[in-house]
């Protein structure tokens, strides 16, 4: 054994593996060692993301179409939101991470390759080779009893204070986080989050850091309203019972809101939110989307000349996210909504999928 270990390692371990669409499995799978720089946590707790859903489901964007390849590599072990214990330690990780045996952990989603422009320009979450824990070869994720944090990846401890199924959510906080950002929220500013799934609720709670004139949240589903009032918002609609392009137009006396961010992953929130933000306000779309959006661009030029911002993962906001986590900034027993083993991963992916009963589902090896 050329590694730092609290016991030896297990041979084998259950893991819940892709292998296509629908095709998830519960298996043995052999546990990870660590080589130099790498670290293996047990895992605690690992969360269901939507676009493990999407995933699931077969959406173009991870599958494929007409020949072009699909961003999945399968079989791979699912899983990019999770927390763990450290119970190995390649040479020189410990130094590197400032880790040591028995703490708990996180790892960015993307292990970048650190060799192209972006990462020279310090975009390092743009990398050419995108390989995010749960989809790619290089980069199994944390549905699994345990897991390795590769060569290169970029890796957190977490107070003990923060309980794992919290600490779950530091990676959708921290995307969130970032979205937020992206907005560039000034302090008379209507921001709106359409939206109040686990993500939206986390750009609610970042966004009320930035104290806007006034936050809204949009959501279908009423209950999720309330949680985003718990996380911030001072007004939370549904579009269902109420016109919200028109309630927008009218708290701002016709011109709009300032900032929309996108976080349904429904194309019609897109129009939604060109019809209701202001002339040079920023869109801010952070999706994954399971269908184009088509929308008249001439919304964003001519007749707006809108500021359209793309956001992508986390950069540089876990340290953000963790620290929002363990000041209790969020309604964390209110968003965190089922506990599951992760024997029960296929009722963990159909209570994501219906979203009636479930905010964020947590599986926990």
């Amino acid at each position: 054994m050329n590694y730092e270990a609290n016991q030896p390692l297990p041979a084998t371990m259950q893991a819940v593996v892709c292998y296509g669409p629908r095709d998830y499995r519960l298996q043995e799978w052999n546990v990870p060692e660590p080589g130099p720089e790498e670290v293996v946590i047990r895992v605690l707790a690992v969360g269901i993301c939507a676009s493990d859903l999407k995933c699931y489901e077969g959406a173009v964007a991870f599958w494929g179409h007409a020949g072009a390849e699909g961003y999945c590599q399968p079989p791979v072990i699912a899983g990019h939101e999770f927390v763990g214990e450290v119970v190995a330690l390649g040479q020189g990780a410990g130094e590197k991470y400032g880790m040591a045996l028995g703490d708990l952990a996180v790892s960015e989603q993307i292990v970048p390759t650190w060799t192209d422009r972006y990462a020279a320009r310090g975009q390092y979450w743009l990398c050419s080779e995108h390989n995010v824990y749960g989809f790619r070869q290089k980069t199994f994720g944390a549905m699994a009893e345990y897991m390795k944090f590769p060569h290169g990846a970029l890796n957190y401890k977490v107070p003990a204070s923060i309980p794992p199924a919290h600490a779950a959510f530091i990676e959708p906080l921290a995307c969130s986080i970032h979205a937020v950002q992206r907005g560039e929220i000034e302090f008379e500013h209507v921001v709106v989050i359409a939206g109040a799934g686990p993500l939206g609720l986390g750009m609610v709670a970042a966004a009320r850091q930035k104290n806007p004139r006034l936050l809204i949240a949009l959501d279908l589903n009423d209950h999720r309203l309330d949680v985003a009032r718990a996380c911030g918002a001072d007004l939370a609609l549904n579009p269902k019972k109420v016109d919200v392009v028109s309630e927008v137009l009218n708290l701002t006396d016709g011109y709009g809101c300032d900032v929309y961010i996108e976080a349904t992953g429904h194309p019609a929130a897109v129009q939604q939110g060109l019809d209701m933000i202001c002339k040079r306000g920023t869109f801010v779309e952070f999706s994954v989307m399971g269908e184009p959006a088509t929308i008249d661009w001439s919304i964003i030029g001519d007749h707006k000349e809108l500021n359209i911002h793309g956001s992508s993962l986390s950069p540089y906001t876990y340290p953000v996210a963790i620290d929002m986590l363990a000041k209790n900034l969020l309604p964390m027993d209110q968003i965190v909504t089922h506990e599951l083993p992760l024997s029960e991963f296929q009722r963990g992916f159909d209570l994501v999928a219906s979203g009636e009963q479930s905010i964020k589902v947590i599986l926990k090896p």
